[in-house]
């Protein structure tokens, strides 16, 4: 140790003396078995996190250690000391005690952002001084266009999120070895800085594995077929791969000076190093908790290597891992779920961050819409930050749409709407996203308290809290929680008696005055339609896809079965598997017996068989298990019988371990059973492989490719639902603004194509069950606990994004796999029709504190009704309305026992007309009391107006 040289000796540490030789660092601890949990510095926890007992402890640190706390350099000396009073719980032969502590924080010497010096704290993200805690939403740049992405960013900004999170689509970006794409709905660097544009923090997720519900988990299918590779465990073929795909994305980003440490975009969260300007918060190998479980040492060690490759790209940021318990310092660990109130991080000087708050749920075909309350989802925010959460990302907050065959899963549908508070085409969900506003504001409001300290937690019953936060200056919030699922709680607290619904959270930003409870919803409920676009009729065209041939001497030949993405390499969903078979004219079932029997089995996901050009039946699996087995009587003639099998793939598999050994396509046996011989095993044979399909290699969904073809029009076109046709028709860009899509609900299964764009599959038949009764947002929430859409098709309208029309002439092109009516075909467009709101006398009055109502400054803190229609449109009739106690929700109220005759006069006078309106709750404004001593509500549905009616 004589060869060392400290940089700077801190002495006068009543907890120990810490000297520091650049990378070594050498701790006396003078006191035994410390445990801090709220010093300043992440750096200083680190080392005092790691105190054990009072023997002189050695770390060696890497210098990519120091690059994770945003040093692009070993520091020669120490920069200052900093010294601040904190209090923190000592664990002191075993017993808890409360200590004031004089601790030394250091400030590296080293080159921070121009606009601000940036820090991590356990308690907050520190940005230019000021703690904060961060709020965060989820929208993919590739599920929406360009064109949209800034509105859905303003909206966001404007219900107080801090920060943009989104992943970085490898497969998006790099499609086949080298070539790379950062055009159009793939331009990451104009997604960036138009978050950057409208003054918010990005938090970006290279992965580069995503899941997300996207094809392959986001990995290009080339990936599969590197030499020797190994997907996601200590491989080097894949670490190249994937170390070079990051180098790629973090230099592109380094050049146009998006990181912290350029004054770029900022994320918040994990951050230990922010400024006032924006940075980046990276993410390396998103969820690989249970992947490295089932890889064992060698998972362990690729963890470790793709952390320290990450750090030491020196992007001057956190890099952050969730579901991932043994993130190696300084990679910080996160948590995904629908509730995160119960987690840790792996040390305790790392922040407590939700990367995925899920809002809803992801979609399948076959499968019901999945709802997620809003009351639930505040519950379970609010619950995060009273136990200490200082990062909340909502996945999605607009999920947006899988345009082409970027869905995954298999089966995941076309739209990835997630039911987030921005719906797929845009639109703001209510109440959602108002709700989710309000909560969001509340918080805000306590900000000051949440980040000085920990709570002190107060039992008000058997399943009743009170988190309490004091600031410095005398600040004081109050988090008030009832878990009961059972009942309203009467509670006390600072002497005061406060009523808490079931399942919820009060929050009380001077510990006197409640302002925003989980569980009471006052913001209104928009219900949405789609309306005619009153376009001209579609004049179809078809053609005919030819099945494929045995005689077509291009195909690929083979003895025996082959895996279907082996051989398309993910091209196309479409693989025909083709193949013969000889029946004799003495056959008995050409005599009055049985018709022969083909079974078909396949790793997935659906398949059309036809005998001798005909279609013979059809079979598909589920998300749940995506094997078939098809069994079907086939019409077999004498002589030479031509068997085509259309495998389709329905996207491939998002999650799971061994990318490398997945399988799609009929794998065997394929057997024809019922002929005089018995059985039949066909699986060995000779079969011929034609890779997609031929409309697809003729382009026919493109403006050029279909000019080569001579089309069927008129009547014939249509007059009959035949399988594999290829349809065309074209239109005029309907006018106005509403968002548009189309209506296929008269269709089997296809794509669809706008201009030669993919809009993406559909998938009409394939209708789900289930229970779709209705539900409580109380209890536990689960996927299957609140669910729609039972015994409809899984999706029947279709995103057409208004920035791929031209004003006339657009070519709408349409594949359809199993016959279906086009006629039906129709453009709609996606509005409000009608919103309601349901509020009580009782009810907080955040809002309020914003809004004056009817220029009636005495009833400017009472609780209000407010209502809002569509841009553009008006409150052309009011539906309902009663104030007292009216029964029902949105679309189904009723008048209770309790009904003032003036309710329909003051809610028409105030709002006919109006595109939005404010009416307050009380019985001066309604004139007269029609139940004294009761708690009243008013309940109102307006209508808004539109150009055109809603359809039944």
């Amino acid at each position: 140790m004589n060869t060392l040289h400290p940089c700077k000796e801190v002495s006068g540490n009543v907890c120990a003396t810490i000297k520091w030789y650049c990378t070594t660092i050498i701790i006396t601890p003078l006191c035994a078995g410390a445990l801090f949990s709220s010093l300043d510095c992440v750096f200083n926890r680190w080392i005092l996190w790691h105190i054990r007992d009072t023997t002189p402890q050695i770390f060696n640190l890497p210098i990519s250690f120091f690059r994770g706390f945003g040093l692009t350099h070993c520091p020669s000396q120490l920069g200052g000391l900093h010294t601040s009073n904190f209090s923190s719980t000592y664990n002191i032969g075993g017993r808890e005690e409360r200590k004031s502590v004089r601790s030394e924080r250091v400030e590296w010497e080293y080159s921070p952002p121009e606009n601000g010096s940036p820090e991590l704290s356990m308690k907050a993200i520190i940005i230019s001084g000021q703690r904060r805690i961060l709020i965060s939403g989820s929208i993919h740049y590739p599920r929406s266009t360009p064109e949209m992405w800034e509105g859905l960013i303003q909206k966001a900004k404007d219900a107080h999120l801090d920060v943009i999170q989104t992943y970085v689509f490898w497969n998006g970006h790099e499609p086949s070895p080298g070539t790379y794409n950062f055009e159009g709905s793939y331009d990451l660097v104009r997604f960036i800085k138009t978050v950057q544009k409208l003054g918010l923090y990005v938090h970006l997720r290279i992965g580069p594995y995503v899941c997300a519900e996207w094809n392959f988990g986001g990995f290009p299918v080339w990936l599969k077929y590197v030499p020797g590779i190994s997907f996601r465990t200590d491989n080097e073929p894949f670490k190249m791969a994937m170390q070079g795909f990051t180098q790629k994305i973090v230099q592109m980003l380094k050049s146009e000076s998006l990181f912290a440490s350029q004054g770029g975009p900022i994320i918040l969260s994990q951050a230990c190093f922010l400024s006032s300007t924006k940075e980046i918060l990276d993410s390396i190998e998103n969820e690989y908790g249970p992947v490295s479980r089932a890889s064992g040492p060698a998972g362990r060690s690729y963890l470790n290597w793709a952390a320290e490759m990450a750090v030491g790209l020196e992007t001057g940021v956190p890099w952050v891992m969730c579901k991932e318990d043994d993130a190696p310092d300084p990679v910080i660990n996160t948590c995904n779920g629908f509730y995160c109130d119960t987690f840790t991080p792996n040390t305790p000087y790392k922040p407590i961050m939700w990367t995925e708050a899920w809002s809803g749920w992801f979609t399948e075909f076959g499968g019901p819409i999945h709802h997620r309350p809003v009351e639930d989802l505040a519950f379970a925010v609010a619950r995060f930050i009273q136990k200490g959460g200082s990062f909340i990302n909502y996945y999605m907050y607009h999920g947006g749409t899988n345009f082409g065959r970027t869905a995954g899963g298999p089966f995941i549908t076309t739209s990835y709407d997630y039911d987030a508070p921005i719906d797929e085409y845009g639109l703001i969900r209510e109440p959602k996203y108002g709700h989710l506003k309000e909560l969001h504001r509340a918080i805000k409001l306590c900000e000051q308290a949440l980040v000085s300290a920990d709570p002190t937690v107060t039992s008000l019953g058997s399943l009743q809290q009170a988190h309490v936060f004091s600031s410095q200056t005398g600040g004081c919030a109050a988090f008030l929680a009832n878990y009961n699922p059972d009942s309203f709680a009467r509670v006390m607290f600072n002497n005061v008696h406060y009523n808490i619904p079931p399942w919820s959270i009060s929050i009380l930003p001077d510990c006197s005055n409640v302002v925003f409870n989980t569980a009471k919803v006052g913001v209104q409920t928009s219900q949405m339609q789609m309306y005619p676009a009153n376009t001209q009729s579609l004049m179809w065209e078809r053609y005919d896809e030819v099945v494929a041939s045995l005689e077509d001497n291009s195909l690929i030949t083979a003895t025996g079965l082959l895996e279907q993405i082996n051989i398309t390499r993910d091209t196309s969903d479409y693989l025909w598997y083709i193949t013969s078979v000889d029946v004799s004219p003495a056959e008995g079932f050409l005599h009055g017996g049985q018709l022969p029997v083909l079974t078909v089995q396949s790793a997935g996901h659906a398949l059309h068989i036809f005998l001798n050009g005909q279609l013979s039946g059809s079979a598909y699996g589920s998300r749940e298990d995506r094997r078939i087995k098809f069994s079907g009587s086939v019409n077999i003639r004498a002589g030479t019988n031509k068997i085509a099998i259309l495998s389709v793939a329905v996207g491939l598999p998002n999650a799971g371990v061994h990318y490398e050994f997945w399988s799609t396509g009929v794998l065997g046996p394929v057997v024809l059973h019922g002929l005089d011989e018995g059985s039949r095993d066909l699986t060995w044979q000779k079969w011929l492989y034609q890779v997609g399909l031929k409309g697809e290699a003729m382009n026919l969904n493109s403006l050029e490719g279909a000019s080569s073809v001579e089309w069927m029009q008129g009547s014939l076109a249509v007059q009959d639902q035949q399988p594999l046709s290829w349809y065309r028709a074209y239109f005029d860009a309907p006018d106005g603004n509403d968002p548009l899509a189309l209506d296929m609900g008269s269709m089997g299964k296809g794509q669809v194509w706008i201009n030669g764009q993919s809009i993406g599959r559909y998938w009409i038949a394939y209708a789900p069950n289930g229970d779709c009764n209705s539900c409580s947002y109380i209890g536990t929430y689960r996927s299957p606990k609140c669910q729609s859409n039972c015994g409809q098709p899984t999706q029947r309208w279709y995103h057409v994004p208004r920035s791929w029309l031209q004003p006339t002439r657009n070519l709408l092109v349409i594949f359809e796999e199993v016959g279906g009516d086009a006629t039906k075909i129709s453009m709609m467009k996606r509005s409000v029709s009608s919103v309601c709101a349901d509020v009580s006398e009782w009810h907080p009055t955040l809002k309020n504190w914003d809004i004056e109502s009817n220029g009636q400054p005495e009833e400017y803190h009472k609780p209000k009704v407010h209502l809002q229609c569509a841009p553009g449109q008006s409150i052309s009739a009011i539906k309902f309305a009663s104030y007292g106690t009216p029964l029902g929700t949105c679309g189904n109220f009723q008048q209770g026992a309790c009904h003032s005759p003036n309710s329909y006069t003051i809610l028409e006078k105030n709002c006919i007309g109006q595109e939005r309106c404010a009416v307050a709750i009380s019985t001066t404004n309604f004139g007269s009391d029609p139940c004294p001593n009761v708690m009243k509500r008013v309940a109102v549905e307006a209508i808004c107006s539109s150009a055109a009616q809603p359809i039944s």
